[in-house]
């Protein structure tokens, strides 16, 4: 990799470009002042009129344990008074990838607000992966780094070994565990939910899933379903380490829960059951 340092900014008044096979530049800090250092196989150019650096071909950007990746990546900086510049922006187009410690994310189109620590990615084939799950969306998927949790929107569907989750919306809450790594904990999911195990299919209108305790818990419209059986409710509790389903009424249901069991049903009949309940 040829390293090129870019000229200073008198030497010219709208554009400089490091016309080179590769380049590296180290660009000014971000709020917080931790620089990011930009490579292209192509070229880096400096667009003085709208505030902005170019990184063209097999581009990337590293910030702290973090890179960015792209075709194209374009960091827009401001003058900040007795500071210089800071780098506040930054998009990537054609083949995203931002890979962290322990996320992975993938799309079209990427846009990373420094100041908010956002990322908001859009396009096709959208992925969040992580060391033990997998999260698609059709729209855009974001990740909110300061607060620690990503929002799937359109389509979205997690995926974690033989479960599924899917829902119009999506959000993975992260947290650190003992070891010190950060690991999905929570997903909250909206509209049209669906969740799916080996053994059981369920439906609701909302949907909170415990990733510790490996529970689901479901609410509003509750159906599920195993082999030919049937229960319905106002909320329900999904056991899937157990496969115990625990089935709720409401006063939406009247207060009571309903099921449709088929006598005979090999599948029901060879796993563990599944147990209504009234609210009291």
């Amino acid at each position: 990799m040829i390293r090129s340092h870019l000229l200073a900014a008198g030497l010219a008044a709208g554009l400089i470009l490091a016309a080179l096979p590769a380049a590296a530049q180290s660009l000014p800090g971000g709020p917080g002042g931790q620089p990011t250092d930009i490579n292209a196989d192509q070229a880096i150019e400096w667009h003085q009129d709208v505030k902005a650096y170019v990184a063209r071909g097999n581009a990337s950007a590293k910030r702290g344990e973090t890179t960015l990746y792209g075709d194209v990546l374009t960091a827009y900086y401001r003058e900040v008074p007795g500071k210089g510049n800071e780098v506040f922006q930054i998009t990537s187009e054609g083949n995203v990838r931002l890979i962290g410690p322990t996320q992975q994310v993938y799309g079209d189109k990427l846009v990373y607000d420094m100041d908010r620590k956002v990322a908001v990615v859009t396009g096709k084939d959208l992925r969040l992966v992580t060391p033990t799950d997998i999260v698609t969306a059709r729209d855009t998927l974001e990740y909110y780094e300061a607060q620690g949790f990503a929002v799937a929107r359109g389509e979205a569907v997690a995926v974690r070994a033989d479960r599924r989750l899917r829902a119009d919306v999506l959000i993975g809450q992260f947290a650190k565990g003992p070891d010190g790594k950060t690991a999905m904990n929570r997903i909250d999911g909206s509209g049209n939910v669906v969740v799916t195990t080996p053994t059981d299919v369920a439906r609701s209108d909302k949907l909170v899933y415990s990733v510790p305790d490996n529970t689901a818990v479901l609410l509003g419209t509750v159906r599920i379903t195993r082999g030919d059986n049937q229960l319905n409710g106002d909320a329900a509790e999904m056991n899937m380490a157990t496969k115990v389903n625990r089935v709720i009424a409401g006063p939406a249901g009247g207060g009571r829960v309903k099921g449709l069991l088929i006598p005979g049903d090999v599948q029901a009949s060879n796993s563990p059951g599944t147990a209504p309940a009234k609210t009291r």
